[in-house]
């Protein structure tokens, strides 16, 4: 019974956090801050958000490629022009 009271305390150390919605509360299937820890949590958290703009710069950078033609030539001496 100990073991399922740790627990509780657990997941309930992170219910005021940022993010946290009303139907879910605090959402983590994988149990990876079930011990409570939260300097764990922090970094889980800061790296989460900087992959996260790191996705997104990924994503504009693909559609500035395709909306982005620059005129001009690859080779002027074989005549091949950019794409």
């Amino acid at each position: 019974k100990k073991a399922g009271k740790q627990s509780v305390v657990a997941l309930s150390a992170f219910e005021n956090e940022l993010g946290v919605q009303a139907p879910v509360g605090f959402w983590d299937p994988l149990g990876l801050s079930k011990n409570g820890d939260a300097a764990v949590f922090r970094r889980r958290r800061v790296t989460e958000i900087k992959h996260g703009r790191i996705s997104m710069l990924a994503t504009m950078g693909y559609i500035t490629q395709q909306l982005i033609r620059i005129p001009g030539y690859l080779s002027y001496s074989s005549d091949v022009k950019f794409a």
